[in-house]
């Protein structure tokens, strides 16, 4: 799978530098970016899965750049910089940035840091998407559960006659049991 990567960098040699690394080791550069306002506009016209983000910049340095694609896309940024200034790493705890590589950089030092970078997006893709699986399947259930106590109490049902009667009309129907709740439920409603 091929790892899509903007670079931002106001240094010409730089960029260029990076993006031939970048693309020499499998990486695509979807975009480079040369201030925090043109990082910002291609972040969201490319969507890459990583920026690799230098911090001192004209218009709009990277810091501001990198909050405000957070807010709004929720992009990860790997930093680089010749600073390292302490008040800089206060603004590394922001929870888009996955680090920090200083510079003068190399293979060595660059290439390491994108692996745990792109280690790090893939486990929290991963995570997340268990999340909203768990969300789904407990939103299924909430309405199975609504489905039930209706059924209860316009038909005066135990809980247990109403889940059956929810998972027989499932298996007749071979339909999930979220959809006949669903029907259940818009019928009941309208009726009450």
């Amino acid at each position: 799978m091929t790892r899509k990567v903007m670079i931002v960098e106001d240094e010409s040699l730089i960029a260029i530098d990076l993006k031939f690394m970048l693309e020499d080791n499998g990486y695509e550069v979807v975009a480079q970016a040369n201030n925090g306002e043109s990082a910002i506009e291609l972040a969201f016209t490319h969507k890459p899965q990583l920026i690799l983000m230098d911090i001192k910049m004209p218009k709009l340095d990277g810091l501001k750049a990198s909050k405000i694609i957070e807010q709004q896309l929720g992009i990860p940024v790997l930093f680089i910089s010749a600073y390292s200034e302490k008040e800089l790493l206060l603004y590394m705890k922001q929870d888009n940035i996955l680090g920090y590589v200083m510079k003068p950089f190399s293979e060595k030092n660059v290439l390491p840091a994108l692996e745990v970078a792109f280690h790090q997006i893939d486990k929290f893709n991963r995570l997340n998407g268990e999340i909203l699986h768990k969300q789904s399947e407990l939103d299924k259930r909430k309405l199975i559960e609504r489905a039930k106590g209706l059924l209860m109490q316009s038909e005066k049902l135990s809980e247990d006659e109403a889940y059956k009667k929810i998972r027989n009309e499932s298996m007749q129907s071979q339909q999930e049991m979220v959809t006949i709740a669903k029907r259940i439920i818009n019928t009941l409603q309208v009726n009450s």
